[in-house]
Order: structure tokens, then sequence, then C-alpha cells
């Protein structure tokens, strides 16, 4: 991100990152599962037999219990019975009209699909067992204005095994601390248009992936699940929390809408022609080879696609079920967000789950909330790496400006170094080898250059050493014009913002035709 920042930066008045929309499951997986719940009746002697009038019986006390919060509270209590009606935003329609600043705004319900358990007769067996499959039952959002997670709800499931959801906002979230801490800001929606401190704002974000999410979310199973306490986690059961879905968003607050509504179409046309599926696995953590070419044992789709959204045009690039996407929010802050609905994507360095001993190791990243931390390094890292490929963005800089000082003889280190020229197939070929996508996160090596100019292999040590010799002069003619820049203690290099810009420029201008050059003369 910091060679975005270094071209863009005297146009971003201040960058925030950090959640944006985040899904917590709770799940009771000591019952999840049809045998499990069977040993769970089991131990509480309730015959199998009597399953559906016990489940009916704390559904109906669920359901009670709603209605009594909704008349105790004065709040609306209201079914559904379309899925074309928005939840969110017929609550926050409600708590708009009713001035609600804090407790319950409303509760809805509606019929839906889930994991839900049944008695099924097994006639071979001649037995009764309880099983597990995809069926309807009525589910309750609570929707509220949480004294420290702000505009939220929680989804309850009337039916056995009783999963729920929790949704809430990192920037709701955040507008309560700043309210706090006496922090002046300008807000709009889900999104900071202004924020008078963002450094203190960016602390007070980093804060919420290292909350003790446990307890937190504990107390609010307690909340609203009243059968909770007494039927499970009295005897031992508690709810296990994941993170079904985590947006991660990195804000650009620019000064002046007109510096984003000049630079955000370029923006747009960079990544849909020029990020490749290569480039958007690297985005998203996945390791390519200097080839640029997919992983053989990939399995799974990559696709960009653009639309426009009532906020702003929007980008976005997805691997399987995670994606990294762009757009304008009001025409005022660029937002670059990554959501992961898979983490097993991503590696976490942690033990083995379940041992407190032994050697930890990379390990895939898990739903568990005990991995936000990872979760939210892993977010960063992806937006990172997408802001800082868009930095070789075209900008209104003349060819002229970025081919004269590559095309002059320099002196490096007391030594005359010879000028560039763009035009000849040996120094293009340079040039476009050292740009190469898969180079741009962890740099490029005397050998992988190598490989790229010289395609056919060679067993000759003797030709091995002159091959290697010609690189290294080509990586200091590079670095003597400011093209390259050495990595410390590696023998890497990488582009420069400066030298990205240059290569992107001339490279453009070589392939450009006749006809095309001479529109714009």
């Amino acid at each position: 991100m910091q060679s975005f920042l270094q071209r863009f930066g005297s146009l971003v008045s201040g960058v925030l990152h950090g959640f944006d929309r985040l899904v917590l499951c709770g799940t009771l997986r000591s019952v999840v599962h049809g045998p499990r719940m069977m040993v769970y009746l089991w131990r509480m002697r309730i015959l199998m037999k009597d399953f559906g009038a016990w489940a009916q019986e704390r559904s109906e006390r669920i359901k009670t219990a709603a209605k009594q919060a909704a008349d105790e509270a004065g709040r609306p209590m209201q079914y559904l019975n379309s899925t074309n009606i928005s939840k969110e935003d017929l609550a926050r329609s409600i708590a708009q009209k009713d001035h609600i600043q804090q407790g319950l705004i409303t509760i809805l319900s509606a019929v839906e699909p889930c994991m839900a358990f049944e008695v099924h007769c097994d006639r071979q067996a001649k037995r009764i067992e309880i099983r597990s499959r995809q069926r309807k039952c009525l589910h309750l959002y609570y929707y509220l204005m949480h004294p420290r997670f702000g505009f939220m709800h929680v989804r309850v499931q009337t039916w056995a095994p009783y999963t729920l959801r929790v949704c809430v906002n990192g920037r709701e979230w955040l507008a309560r601390q700043l309210d706090a801490a006496g922090i002046g800001y300008r807000r709009r929606d889900n999104c900071f248009l202004s924020i008078a401190d963002v450094a203190a704002a960016q602390a007070l974000m980093n804060q919420q992936s290292t909350l003790d999410w446990p307890e937190h979310l504990q107390a609010i199973a307690r909340q609203f699940n009243p059968v909770y306490q007494p039927d499970f986690e009295d005897h031992g059961l508690h709810y296990y929390w994941s993170t079904y879905q985590s947006e991660w968003a990195s804000d650009l607050m620019f000064q002046a809408r007109a510096d984003l509504a000049r630079l955000y179409p370029r923006l747009i046309l960079h990544g849909i022609t020029h990020f490749s599926s290569g480039d958007v696995l690297r985005f998203l953590g996945r390791n390519i080879g200097p080839d640029g070419r997919l992983p053989s044992n990939f399995e799974g789709e990559v696709t960009s696609d653009v639309k426009v959204r009532p906020e702003g045009v929007r980008i976005k690039h997805r691997v399987k079920s995670n994606s990294v996407k762009m757009y304008d929010k009001f025409a005022a802050v660029l937002r670059v967000e990554t959501t992961i609905n898979n983490p097993r994507d991503f590696k976490v360095y942690r033990r083995k789950q379940g041992c407190t001993e032994g050697k930890p190791s990379w390990r895939e990243l898990r739903s568990n909330v005990e991995d936000m931390p990872r979760r939210a390094e892993v977010a960063q890292k992806c937006n990172e790496r997408y802001l800082d490929a868009l930095a070789a963005v075209d900008d209104t800089t003349v060819l002229r400006e970025c081919a004269e000082p590559i095309c002059r003889p320099v002196r490096w280190k007391k030594q005359r170094v010879r000028a560039l020229n763009p035009l000849a197939p040996e120094d293009a070929a340079l040039l476009a080898a050292v740009v190469r996508g898969e180079f741009l996160i962890n740099g490029l090596r005397n050998r992988e250059l190598a490989a790229l100019l010289y395609p056919q292999a060679t067993a000759d040590p003797k030709e091995k050493r002159r091959r290697s010799a010609a690189v290294t002069r080509k990586l200091r003619l590079l670095r003597a014009h400011g093209l390259l820049h050495k990595v410390p203690h590696t023998h890497r290099y990488l582009v420069s913002s400066k030298g990205r810009v240059m290569i992107a420029a001339v490279l453009a201008a070589r392939e450009a035709s006749v006809k095309t050059l001479n529109q714009v003369a």
C-alpha cells in the first residue's frame, strides 16, 4: 500500500483499516449432529419418541420470550412472508422513524431454511433415531442499538439445535468508540468521510480483532436464547463461536471528491484489464511460481467483474468463495475490501487444535474466533497487495517525463552506466520481465530473471555462470536508473514505485499502433 500512497498520498486525508461486516455463528457442537443429540437426550432422561414434544415446548419458550421482550420495550414485532423485503433496511427505517438511540429496535420473524432435527423411523433396524437434515423453521431477528456494537442484529433459530448468528459492523462499533472518546467525524452509512484524529481512530479500530469475543458472545446468547442457559450451559454444553463471514476494509478518505472522480475510472480500467488470474490469486495469499501460471493442484474458479451499485462502481475479484473488491463510497472514499468466507485458504502459525503442548506449525486458518487477529492480518495484507498493484495505474504524466530519465546515461557508485533503450528488443524484454505479476510480492532473484530472459535451459556450468553474470549486469543497470532496489539482507530485488510507473508507460507506448499515436498527436 505504501507504493499507492507514495503516488497519491497527497490527495488522501486519512486511511482507516478494520472490520466492516462481521457475521459470527454460535453452534452447540455437542448436539449439532443426530447421534450427539441422542446422547444428550439419554443424559437428560428424555425418550426419543418424546423429542418432538420436547423441542416444540422449547420453541414456544423462545417465541414467547421474544414477544415478551418486544412488549416490555414497546417495540414492534413483525412476521415477514417475502424474501424480497430487506430486513436491515426495514429495521433502519424503524430506528430512524422512532429515533431509537439504544436498546431494541424491532423483532422480525421469517421461515427460512436451516439444518434441524427430526425423529426418523428406521423400519429395517426397527428403531427410531434423531437425524439432522435441511428443512425450514421460524427464525427470529432481534435488531437493536447495542451499547458497544451499535446497530446490529441477532438471528435465533427456534428449533433444535438452536444455532445463533450475530451480525455486527466494525464501523458502527467505531462510531460508538469515537463518540465516547470525543473525537469528531463525518459519517455516511457505514463509511467515515473524515475523522478529526485518524491515528486515534485506528488505535480504537485495532481493539476489535483482539476483543474477548467468547465472553461477549456468550452474554448475547444468554440474553436472546432463553433455553440456552437452563438446558445446555448449566449442563456443560456451550456455544462454539466461529466467524461465518468477515469483511476487512481499507478506506482511503480523499480530500476532494474531484480528485477521486478523476482517478477512479482509471483504477477500474487498470484492475479489469491488467490483473490476471495469477495476480488475483496472489492478492488473496496464494503462492504463484515464476512462470505466473496457476498451481496444478488448484481446483476452483477465478473471476473478475465490474458492476454499478447505488454507492458507486464496484470491481470484484473472486477466488472460490473469497474475494477482494474496490469501490468508491459516495464518491469520497476509496474502499478496498477483502471478504473471507472460507478461511482454509489461508494459514496461521499455531499448535494443533486441542493441544496445549507441542511445536507450532503453519496450519489452516480456522473459523474459530480465536483466530480473529490472524484473520485481520491476512485480510490487511490482501488489501495492501491490491493497492500496491494499483500504484502502476496510468496517470496524467506525459511519456516524455517517464522515458527521458532512463534514456540518458547515469553515474552510479562512481561509474558510468549506459542508457536504456525501451525500443530495443533486449531492453524491452528486460523491462517486461521485471514487472511481471509474480514478482510483485516477494521480488525477483537472479535465477528467476535468467529463466525468463534465457528460456532455453542449459546444463553447461560455464553457460550457467555466463548467464548469471549477464543478469547481474542487467540488475545493476536497472538499479542505477532507480527502477529496482535490493531487499536488505537478501538476494531479491523489487521494482520501485517510480520504476513501475516508468516501465508501464514505455512498454505501453512501445505496443501502441501508429494510428493511435497519430490520433494523440
